[in-house]
């Protein structure tokens, strides 16, 4: 079996900023002294003059990106989640929610596999504070492929959207000559009848190989893509739980106020059924790499596949 390729979904940030920017000369990329990092730097030594370094001054950014907006252009504010959710999040807020302008928000190092970097910059938070903002889309791709696609369905949205990319490489699931991303729309991967499982982010290969896991057991696994979770695809989350009758949520994110939490919403209000939440379990991380540290924390395939069971044999 040939090794499964992997890349960061970073990458796919900066490549798709360096292709939209070739076709449509509105697109300005901001950055916040972390071009390298967030790979912004694709796009700037392609278009210099379309690029801004605002330096360590993230709220400023933002400000600015809201100007930007404002005069037609379609600004990508560029730093680590937690600077962009977190460091930012009054200027984003008031200067680009409130006015519902056109900033598209791009936020790289999410979650705990930021690693070695430790809990101050391990975001667990941003997807629960970009939420509660109103009208602003989140985006959260599971590959490469996914996150090159997410830059382009971004720009092409009027109105903000905060795009949440990883550090760490992970398997590349999807096939770019035929992959399509529409905002608000979930992917069933694959179909099932015991139990459901929707992920987002990273998490989504985890729960494939969980699908497979539980199959050579008997346990027939639905998993379901959940790229956007603002506004949340509700048609395709209730018909599965519906059929299944149980459901699973796996991010890398807190399992307060994310993923897990909007699903919920949706469940409790439509069709309730047993949920099982799998994220980061209101602590802080740590600094290791980002296998140890997926390892730790039950959000790789294994400790996935032992949550889904205990959940199962309830």
């Amino acid at each position: 079996m040939s090794e499964v390729k992997k890349i960061a979904t970073r990458e796919g940030y900066g490549d798709g900023l360096a292709e939209l920017g070739a076709v449509n000369p509105n697109v300005v990329v901001l950055d916040a002294d972390l071009a390298a990092a967030t790979k912004t730097g694709v796009f700037k030594k392609a278009f210099p003059e379309r690029f801004f370094d605002c330096g360590i001054a993230e709220g400023n950014m933002m400000g600015i990106a809201a100007g930007l907006a404002t005069t037609g252009k379609i600004p990508f504010a560029s730093t680590f989640a937690m600077f962009a959710a977190g460091r930012a999040f009054e200027q984003v807020r008031n200067s680009i929610g409130y006015p519902h302008l056109n900033v598209k928000i791009g936020a790289t190092h999410a979650g705990i596999t930021v690693g070695e970097d430790g809990a101050s910059h391990q975001c667990n938070e941003d997807i629960a504070l970009m939420r509660t903002i109103p009208g602003m889309v989140v985006l959260s791709p599971a590959d490469y492929v996914e996150a090159k696609a997410a830059v382009k369905a971004a720009a092409e949205y009027e109105g903000p959207v905060y795009l949440r990319f990883g550090r760490a490489a992970v398997p590349v699931i999807n096939d770019e000559a035929s992959y399509q991303f529409e905002i608000g729309k979930g992917l069933v991967l694959r179909e099932g009848s015991d139990v459901t499982i929707v992920a987002t982010g990273i998490m989504v290969s985890a729960s494939l190989e969980v699908a497979e896991k539980l199959a050579a057991e008997g346990i027939s696994a639905e998993v379901i893509n959940i790229h956007t979770i603002k506004p949340l695809d509700k048609d395709t989350i209730l018909a599965s739980a519906k059929k299944t009758g149980k459901v699973v949520t796996a991010e890398e994110h807190s399992v307060i106020g994310g993923l897990g939490s909007a699903v919920c919403d949706v469940l409790c209000e439509n069709n309730p059924v047993p949920v099982c939440k799998i994220g980061m379990n209101d602590v802080f991380g740590e600094s290791g790499s980002a296998a140890a540290l997926v390892a730790k924390y039950g959000l790789d395939a294994d400790g996935v596949y032992r949550k889904v069971k205990e959940f199962l044999n309830k």
